[in-house]
């Protein structure tokens, strides 16, 4: 930007997007300083480079500010982790199936870990029914995102919630039907 630019001739775009034309970067400097607005660089490498008459302090502002409100308006993407053992109460399990629910229904993932203890380690065939049971389950909510695992003592698997529709979607199906 202004004099940092090493170059002896621009084509130059003035402050409103019209075209001035190729000039040699001391007029189009001097025409920046007239207008009280910087010389910005905005393709380097185009043959001659392409530079904008714009205030770069207005700019920077307003370019951050877009991606402020872009970052805002970003999924966060939370995952919550129930912990099972291969003997569960069925009690116990429809709780922890609940919390599971509650959890897609919210739009988490959730990665389901079971832990095994002493014997149960030489079982793992139990741990992966149990979460093949919690899957089909919960089907109509999530589905598998990453298939059971074993990881030393634990075996995880990570289920995450079906894409919800958006109100815009809804209405072009019913426009279709």
């Amino acid at each position: 930007m202004n004099d940092r630019i090493r170059v002896p001739e621009v084509r130059l775009v003035g402050p409103n997007g019209e075209q001035v034309g190729i000039v040699p970067i001391a007029k189009a400097l001097e025409i920046a300083r007239e207008s009280d607005l910087d010389l910005v660089e905005v393709a380097p490498t185009a043959r001659p480079p392409v530079a904008r008459l714009m205030d770069y302090g207005k700019f920077k502002y307003e370019s951050a500010m877009k991606a402020r409100e872009a970052r805002k308006n970003q999924a966060h993407t939370v995952i919550k982790e129930i912990k099972l053992r291969p003997k569960i109460d069925p009690h116990d399990y429809e709780t922890k199936k609940g919390h599971v629910v509650r959890f897609l229904k919210a739009g988490d993932k959730v990665k389901v870990t079971i832990m095994f203890r002493g014997r149960e380690q030489s079982r793992p065939e139990l741990g992966y029914r149990l979460l093949q049971r919690l899957a089909d389950d919960v089907e109509e909510l999530g589905f598998v995102e990453s298939r059971p695992k074993q990881d030393g003592r634990n075996m995880i698997m990570v289920i995450g919630p079906h894409k919800k529709k958006t109100a815009r979607g809804q209405e072009t199906e019913a426009g279709t039907a």
